[in-house]
C-alpha cells in the first residue's frame, strides 16, 4: 500500500482507520486519543522505527514538545510534551504536532525536533514550513473537515461554540478558532493580547483581501484602549461580547469583539467579526500582504528575547 506523503493525506489516512476502528467497537471517535493511535500505527507500519514512549518531561519553557529518538540507537521513537502544561486541549494538540513530525519529518531530522510554543501557533510561515506542515497534520487529524463544518453548519459564531469545539476535539480555544478562520467565509480576526499589546494576529482570507490585518514590520502595538481585551478585569461574564463602533479594531467598520480572558496565562483570546461586505477601497490604498505573525515577532523583541 502506498503511504501518504502529504500533511493532509497522513491526517485523513489515519482518520480513516480511527473511524473504522471505533464504530467495530461501538466507541466515540471524538476526542482522537493521539498516545494509543502513534504507538500502535508505527508499531504496525514501522515495525524498525515505532514510537515505543509517549509522555510529559520537564522540559525548559521555551518548549512545548518535542519528537526525539531513542538515545541507544534502537531506532524507536519517544514523543514528549512539556509537563508544565495543563490545558488537555494543549496537550493533545502538541502530541498530534509531534505525531506529524514523526509521519513527516523524521527521516529529514533523524536527531529529532524540539517545538517551541510559537512552533504551535505558526500555521502560515513560509520559514517555519516543517512547524506549520505538523500544525496542519494535527489540524485534520484532531478536526476533521467533515465533523468541524457539521458542528458549525447553521450556528451563530460564538465563544460558546467555540467552546464546544473545543471540547468536542480536546484542543484549545485557539486551536478550534484558527481552524474555524481557515475555512470561514466571514471576515474575521483572531487578537492574542497579552500585558496590554497584542501578542499575535490572524486575518481570515476573506478579511486579508479586503485590507484588514495587523501589518508587517510595524512597532510594538498596544491592544485598543476601548477595546475588551485591554480591561479584561472590568468584565465578570467569562464570554464578554459587545460591538464596537468604528475606529476602535482596523479598518473603518463595526466590529463585534468576542473575548475570553485565560487567568493563569494572564492571555486575552478576542474573536473579531466584521460586516459580511467590505467597505469599498478607495484608489492607492495599499493592499500589501502582512508576513505571518509580526506582531508576535515585536512583541518577542520587546521582551528582548
Amino acid at each position: 500500500m502506498k503511504l501518504p506523503t502529504t500533511p493532509e493525506g497522513w491526517a485523513i489516512h489515519l482518520t480513516k482507520l480511527v473511524t473504522l476502528f471505533h464504530a467495530a467497537h461501538g466507541l466515540d471517535q471524538f476526542p482522537i486519543k493521539v498516545a494509543p493511535l502513534a504507538t500502535e500505527f508505527s508499531r504496525q507500519v514501522f515495525p524498525d522505527a515505532p514510537i515505543t514512549m509517549v509522555e510529559g518531561l520537564d522540559l525548559s519553557s521555551k518548549f512545548d514538545g518535542m519528537l526525539t529518538p531513542s538515545p541507544h540507537g534502537t531506532g524507536e521513537w519517544g514523543i514528549v510534551y512539556n509537563n508544565a502544561i495543563t490545558s488537555k486541549g494543549r496537550i493533545n494538540f502538541t502530541l498530534a504536532h509531534e505525531l506529524g513530525h514523526y509521519l513527516l519529518h523524521r527521516q529529514l531530522s533523524p536527531a529529532g525536533l524540539q517545538c517551541s510554543s510559537r512552533a504551535m501557533l505558526d500555521w502560515r510561515s513560509a520559514e517555519g514550513r516543517i512547524e506549520a506542515q505538523a500544525n496542519t497534520f494535527a489540524s485534520f487529524l484532531l478536526m476533521p473537515l467533515d465533523d468541524f463544518r457539521a458542528q458549525i453548519r447553521g450556528q451563530d459564531i460564538s465563544m460558546d461554540l467555540m467552546r464546544h469545539l473545543s471540547d468536542r476535539y480536546e484542543v484549545s480555544i485557539t486551536a478550534a478558532i484558527l481552524k474555524w478562520l481557515d475555512i470561514t467565509d466571514k471576515r474575521a480576526m483572531i487578537v492574542i493580547g497579552k500585558d496590554g499589546f497584542i501578542d499575535w494576529a490572524r486575518s481570515s482570507d476573506p478579511l486579508l483581501k479586503s485590507g484588514v490585518f495587523y501589518r508587517a514590520r510595524q512597532d510594538v502595538i498596544p491592544l485598543p484602549e476601548a477595546s475588551l481585551a485591554a480591561h479584561p478585569e472590568l468584565y465578570s461574564d467569562p464570554d464578554a461580547d459587545v460591538v464596537h463602533p468604528r475606529g476602535i479594531w482596523p479598518g473603518d467598520e463595526e466590529v463585534r469583539e468576542m473575548m475570553i480572558f485565560g487567568s493563569r496565562n494572564e492571555m486575552t483570546i478576542s474573536l473579531l467579526l466584521y460586516p459580511s461586505d467590505a467597505p469599498a477601497r478607495r484608489w492607492g490604498d495599499d493592499l500589501d500582504e502582512p508576513e505571518p505573525w509580526d506582531a508576535y515577532d515585536q512583541f518577542q523583541s520587546r521582551r528582548g528575547s
